[in-house]
């Protein structure tokens, strides 16, 4: 049976009896398989960092597009998605989805091992990554007709904060998973992955701008190093002294018009096994398990409607209210999920003992997933409008924090501890906002659960776009500019903006659909009469 017979969450006794027991299992299995997509939403980001030392020949906006792309997927699927369980029901949606996603990961898998695959090639398997992200806009639906109006702040919030827990996961767990044969040979052998980090053994004397001299303190480097020099005795280039020298040593040299030496570089070159393949392949498994779970247990609430009933919610003016609103809130989560191991890379990369991206990536998902997984009671007793204009006011700050400190465009990297605390209070202040608005949107749509659960569905597919939108006009601000500081210039604007709408329509005293906490809603203000005779097209 796929279809239940009757659902009834708002009946007391329906609830206690019957519902209660339904609905937590459901949320479970959906969770569960939540973590897949987001997981595999976000591996990309969490591969791209490592293919330059495999042998692709990428440059940096390619990497900030292979990282985006997900996110133009997941947007545009989602825009799909927040139509199919009213139609199909939970329990085909979700299963087919967590299948579908196989392909991508086993697909990435293989292409990986060849540093030869074309960018388009990736570029073809990210948007299918994006499947992931496709599908949150009917997992939310989903759970939101499932629970009554008085837990929904509180199930949305663990559902939405666990499943987002899959972006740490992927960016967590792939450093460590790709360093041995942990699936067999099975997924294919290992590839090489050459780092190459400044010798700091090496130091350069400088007259009028021009080296005049190397000096190198380690006596092993020093013997394998060859020096250039003219009849003065200045350095004219350095490199490896023999063959043996030059497997471990790179040398490079920059001069002047005049063919003087102006700088110059040592660079040590290590080398070790990485089985790359392996971030991508031990998905499957999962989801493989998840999509089984799924189709047997889970079950369909009886609310159909066509996809022209469903259009209704384009002509509510708080529909919209509620994508601007989710695109800062969620947006930001999933945009700088989705750009901050390649912004570390970028910002940070160049200096001498530049950190590792994937050792620090995936701090910011597990920190926005924490507090969106704890904060939904605290939505329920407060309102998520109220958290809603915390979260717009603490993006602005953290954006402000990280331009006037100087933590875009850094001198050393001395900054960096600056910039991983402000990325930090982004992430917590989007993760609130998450938490906050999954409470609001249905009680700014109480009139109707149907139009509230499509409306969670409507408003993740606008945020879904921000992996791409994000990645892609910060790589675009850096190759313009050399620094990501007119990006974030931007979303200040933008949060300004959105702050502003949620204020003046769900928080101030009077909103016209306020939410202040459970018993403290527009909707409870209305009588009994007024309810029934409303109009959701009202204002």
């Amino acid at each position: 049976m796929t279809w239940l017979k009757k659902w009834e969450p708002e009946n007391p006794q329906f609830w206690n009896e019957t519902g209660s027991a339904v609905a937590w299992r459901t949320l479970f299995l959906t969770t569960f398989s939540l973590g897949a997509s987001f997981a595999t939403w976000f591996v990309m980001s969490a591969v791209v960092v490592r293919m330059p030392g495999l042998g692709f020949k990428f440059d940096t906006m390619q990497l900030f597009w292979l990282a985006a792309m997900p996110g133009l997927a997941g947007g545009t699927l989602r825009l799909i998605h927040t139509f199919l369980i009213p139609i199909f029901g939970t329990r085909l949606t979700i299963t087919s989805a967590t299948f579908l996603k196989v392909i991508p990961m086993v697909w990435l898998g293989f292409a990986i091992q060849d540093n030869t695959t074309s960018f388009a090639t990736f570029m073809v398997i990210a948007f299918l990554c994006g499947m992931g992200g496709g599908d949150f806009s009917s997992y939310m639906p989903s759970t939101s007709l499932f629970f009554p109006k008085r837990l929904q702040g509180t199930a949305m919030g663990i559902q939405a904060g666990i499943g987002n827990f899959g972006v740490s996961l992927a960016q967590f767990i792939t450093p460590w998973i790709i360093g041995f044969a942990a699936l067999g040979a099975v997924v294919g052998s290992p590839q090489v992955f050459t780092a190459v980090v400044k010798a700091k053994e090496v130091t350069l004397d400088r007259s009028g701008g021009v080296v005049t001299d190397v000096k190198v303190s380690d006596e092993k480097l020093a013997a394998a190093l060859a020096l250039a020099r003219d009849q003065t005795g200045r350095v004219t280039g350095i490199a490896p002294r023999d063959a043996d020298a030059a497997r471990d040593l790179r040398g490079t040299v920059k001069k002047n018009e005049q063919g003087e030496l102006v700088d110059a570089q040592v660079n040590r070159v290590s080398r070790r096994d990485l089985w790359l393949q392996n971030a991508a392949f031990w998905f499957v498994p999962y989801l493989l398990l998840a999509g089984i779970l799924c189709w047997v247990f889970l079950r369909s609430v009886p609310v159909k409607a066509s996809f022209t009933d469903q259009l209704d919610i384009m002509t509510n003016k708080h529909t919209w209210f509620c994508v601007i609103t989710y695109i800062m809130t969620f947006g930001s989560f999933s945009g700088f999920s989705a750009a901050f191991p390649i912004m570390i890379k970028t910002i940070y990369g160049g200096f001498d003992g530049a950190p590792d991206p994937l050792t620090y990536a995936y701090l910011g998902p597990l920190i926005g997933s924490l507090i969106r997984a704890l904060g939904g009671p605290l939505a329920d007793r407060f309102g998520g409008s109220v958290w809603t204009q915390v979260s717009g006011l603490g993006l602005i700050a953290g954006c402000l924090f990280l331009i006037f400190g100087g933590y875009l465009t850094p001198a050393s990297v001395d900054q960096f501890g600056g910039f991983i605390w402000g990325m930090l209070w982004l992430f917590l202040m989007s993760g609130i906002g998450n938490f906050a608005t999954f409470r609001q949107y249905p009680i700014v749509f109480a009139n109707s659960s149907r139009q509230g659960a499509q409306v969670l569905g409507w408003t993740g597919a606008w945020a879904a776009y921000g992996p791409f939108v994000f990645s892609s006009l910060i790589g675009a601000s850096i190759t313009a500019t050399g620094s990501a500081a007119t990006f974030f210039w931007g979303a200040i604007a933008f949060y300004v903006v959105a702050s502003l709408v949620n204020w003046v329509y769900y928080t101030r005293p009077g909103a016209v659909r306020g939410d202040w906490g459970t018993g403290r809603t527009w909707w409870d203000r209305l009588s009994a009469a007024e309810r029934a005779n409303y109009n959701h097209a009202k204002v």
